[in-house]
């Protein structure tokens, strides 16, 4: 497993999230070919699990849902995610990268 692949822009970052809906409970997984691999209980049907994702980053990494943005893979499970407002530092301890 490698770490994610986290790149900064402008007030934020962007990195890749591998999911899994359907699954019996949200939770984060670990990581996947430099994505973060998370298991979305939502269905993958009318935007429920994108909708699922976006609430269960906002809430791991202390963001409003705002501030979280899926900006391509809507239909897929290969999703990039922009965050803004928080820090490299900040969402490697929120997702466990600096152990």
């Amino acid at each position: 497993m490698t770490n994610p692949v986290i790149r900064k822009v402008d007030g934020g970052l962007i990195f890749s999230v591998k999911i899994v809906p359907g699954s019996s409970r949200t939770s984060l997984c670990g990581f996947l070919d430099g994505m973060v691999k998370i298991k979305i209980s939502a269905p993958p049907e009318k935007g429920k699990a994108n909708q699922s994702l976006v609430d269960f980053l906002a809430k791991k990494l202390g963001v409003k849902r705002k501030d979280v943005h899926i900006i391509s893979g809507q239909t897929s499970p290969v999703k990039s995610v922009e965050i803004s407002g928080i820090s490299v530092e900040m969402l490697a301890a929120k997702l466990g990268l600096d152990k």
